[in-house]
């Protein structure tokens, strides 16, 4: 009884961190609820294989010009305002693509929701910024939040996968679960004040974003965080396809298929310190990259279910390992006055790198195949890692170990 108290106790002490951790995995919902059930869709809706990629990433551009938008609006109004807003937003827009039976009305709320999960990311990120005003207890806060978000791309597409077995749309009400969310956040988040001695950052955006692409080492690493993005981002947007083609997997298997692959990325991205100390930040990225490379290599040889789940795990792996480097090897490169707008602009390629996947390949799809596709993409995977060792500005990969 002693121990229920205590749980009981630390639950109310740490209810405000909860519901914004709860918040926060929302920001994984949109893609890891779509891409099990993609499949279906193209089906059912008799859409064309390479518009359909867009459904899957048309938010990760909204969220990228709207998650700066609705940062400062929070800052005006209020972050519980524009999370409370946002939520509802997230499960109406969610919601709303059950109503749709065409590419556009789909891809308008697709946008739509990105716009909201732009609102919830922003907005969450101000809250718990303020109410971890140290920087060591910010960090761990950081810690769980990304925790959280790691557990909800496991979870979400297997749930997603489970729910559309049956139709597809049962999936999309998934969305619906931000509306009890942000009542509950509307509930509990206000009852602590803004603290009166919030620091007010006053250089200009211009001159910050100005020292960070004068920065050679920094924008070596931009343009590749935006492949790595969209070549993962491939991956997730037509491996259930050639899983429907080659097993004929229903949504089900494809959300475990894509957990798994989920679960490879967060196992990775805890073993990235002790790599980077180990071997240096850049061959850590294409070690990352090789492990990707072969995972698309082999998808295509694949014709059992089985051996999808350890491939998948391999390429999660290889996925997480990548991207987790690129980002530290960024925070290690730039000044540390410039490492947040520095992160934050490597955050819009990743999220640009994904938006523009199906545009990439899917232009492969239509020359040929999804096979192809994953040939392409493994190429494109070496090609990137091979272009981390060439010298810039007379710094050789070596200098950014």
């Amino acid at each position: 009884m002693t121990r229920t108290m205590v749980l009981v106790d630390r639950l109310q002490q740490n209810r405000r961190l909860l519901v914004l951790l709860a918040m926060g995995s929302l920001t994984a919902m949109p893609g890891a609820v779509i891409a099990p059930v993609l499949p279906d869709i193209i089906q059912q809706l008799q859409l064309d294989r390479t518009l359909a990629g867009y459904l899957v990433s048309a938010h990760y551009l909204t969220v990228a010009i709207f998650s700066p938008l609705l940062g400062l609006l929070a800052e005006r109004i209020g972050s519980i305002r524009v999370l409370v807003f946002s939520a509802i937003s997230f499960a109406l827009f969610g919601a709303a693509g059950t109503l749709t039976a065409d590419f556009l009305p789909m891809l308008v709320t697709r946008g739509l929701l990105g716009a909201a999960t732009g609102g919830i990311a922003a907005a969450s990120l101000g809250i718990l910024a303020r109410d971890y005003a140290d920087p060591a207890n910010r960090s761990q806060a950081i810690t769980y939040a990304s925790a959280s978000i790691t557990l909800a791309n496991i979870v979400y597409p297997f749930l997603a996968g489970w729910l559309g077995s049956g139709q597809w749309q049962f999936a999309f009400y998934m969305y619906g679960l931000a509306l009890p969310l942000g009542i509950l956040a509307g509930l509990v988040l206000p009852q602590r004040r803004r603290a009166a001695s919030a620091l007010k950052v006053s250089i200009p955006m211009r001159q910050l974003l100005k020292q960070v692409f004068s920065h050679p080492k920094v924008v070596r690493l931009l343009p590749t965080v935006g492949l790595c993005a969209a070549i993962g981002f491939a991956n997730i947007i037509y491996l259930p396809m050639h899983l429907r083609a080659t097993v004929n997997a229903d949504p089900v298997t494809n959300g475990l298929v894509l957990a798994c692959q989920a679960i490879g990325a967060a196992l990775a991205a805890l073993g990235v310190k002790r790599l980077i100390q180990r071997i240096g930040a850049v061959p850590s990225i294409i070690s990352g990259l090789g492990l990707m490379a072969i995972g698309l290599l082999t998808f295509p040889q694949l014709h059992t279910l089985d051996y999808f789940f350890p491939t998948a795990l391999l390429f999660g792996a290889g996925m997480g390992l990548a991207l987790t480097s690129h980002f530290a090897s960024i925070a290690i490169v730039a000044p540390l006055e410039l490492q947040t707008i520095a992160l934050a602009v490597a955050t819009s390629m990743n999220f640009l790198g994904q938006f523009f996947s199906p545009t990439l390949f899917g232009w492969v799809l239509r020359q040929s195949s999804v096979t192809t596709v994953f040939y392409v993409a493994s190429g494109l995977a070496i090609l990137t890692g091979l272009s981390l060792l060439v010298p810039v500005n007379r710094l050789s990969s070596r200098g950014l170990r």
